[in-house]
């Protein structure tokens, strides 16, 4: 009873598993299969309009596809050519791969989940061997050759069980990595297929080359007709303009120096004085910087002098400090030999009075 509660266990783990896989799959395949329906009508409609361009029809119609993934990249991939169009067209068109890709198909079809499920499959085989083995091992005990005879069955059990959860987890994860492999292949070519029927029927167009060199041929020829058109209007009275403003210029000229002629000569006199007082002011100048130079070298030299009385004083002073040095030794040695003298004289008069 507990070898087939395991292994029911088991089996239903992976049934969960493959339960949520098959889900994902189930919107996998929804959303490739009306990305076959669309490729299948972008055809029609091509061939009914003789080859032109489908664009126009889907431009704005926010509802081409009915799944909710599909529709919403749809209408951002709507949102971002309206925004590249110019007078003359699409100036830069983009594809729409940049939002109908492998990516939103792994998101769909939970391929986070789903890629790791064959490796989880063999995992739990892995955990059902040693699981199975660790009930055997555990049930089994004995000594001797009778004893250890009558625990075989119990030991044969755990490995049933480890050997069956092995051969399950193998087998499941080798089925469910071909399925998830196959599924996910068909679906890449059918997201292949659809783009490249959208770029050959229905991809905005850009503005052609040519078309944008005439209209800049035809800005650029308005452009130089307007401005001959200010050239003629302004040649006639060109001339006219110039010889007047010769004319006051010259008018002006004139009476600029009649009424400022007297004016200009109290001003050159006023300049000659300044000059001259400024030639005074240079040689009083010059004088002053001599004699601060003279200041400076004597300064220097009382400098020197006052260097050689601080040397003087210094050696003078270490002299002192010997003198009184060997005052202090005098004065000590003295004061020592008084000491001795009236301590022999202090002994002598004891001695004369015993």
């Amino acid at each position: 009873m507990v070898n087939l509660a395991i292994n029911i266990g088991f089996l239903i783990i992976i049934g969960v598993l493959f339960l949520i896989s098959s889900v994902s799959f189930g919107r996998l395949n929804a959303v490739t299969d009306e990305l076959m329906d669309f490729t299948d009508r972008l055809q029609k409609e091509y061939k009914e309009a003789n080859g032109r361009n489908l664009w126009n029809q889907y431009k704005d119609r926010s509802n081409a596809f009915e799944n909710e993934e599909l529709r919403t990249a749809f209408n951002k991939y709507r949102l971002r050519v309206k925004s590249l169009r110019t007078k003359r067209g699409t100036a830069q068109p983009c594809d729409l791969e940049e939002y109908i890709n492998e990516d939103l198909l792994d998101r769909v079809g939970m391929n986070f989940f789903n890629s790791g499920i064959s490796g989880t499959l063999t995992g739990l085989g892995i955990l059902g061997t040693f699981l199975g083995l660790s009930m055997g091992l555990g049930s089994f005990n004995g000594d001797d050759i009778f004893t250890v005879s009558d625990n075989v069955g119990t030991l044969l059990s755990g490995m049933k069980v480890a050997f069956h959860t092995s051969v399950y987890g193998i087998f499941f994860s080798l089925v469910f990595n071909i399925i998830y492999r196959s599924i996910m292949a068909d679906a890449y070519e059918k997201l292949e297929e659809f783009l490249c029927m959208f770029r050959q029927t229905a991809l905005p167009q850009a503005a052609r080359e040519d078309e944008s060199a005439a209209a800049m041929v035809v800005y650029q020829a308005g452009i130089s007709g307007a401005l001959k058109q200010m050239l003629e209007i302004m040649k006639g009275d060109s001339a006219e303009q110039t010889a007047g403003v010769e004319r006051i210029v010259d008018k002006f000229t004139g009476q600029m120096q009649t009424a400022l002629n007297a004016d200009f000569q109290k001003l050159g006199s006023t300049l000659k004085a300044a000059g001259e007082a400024q030639a005074a002011s240079a040689a009083d100048a010059r004088e002053l910087i001599e004699a601060v130079t003279a200041l400076v070298e004597v300064n220097r030299n009382v400098q020197s002098a006052l260097a050689k009385v601080m040397d003087r004083q210094e050696k003078f002073a270490g002299e002192l400090r010997e003198q009184k040095e060997k005052l202090a030794n005098t004065c000590s040695e003295m004061s020592d030999e008084i000491t001795s003298q009236l301590y022999a004289f202090d002994q002598m008069r004891s001695l004369y009075e015993e």
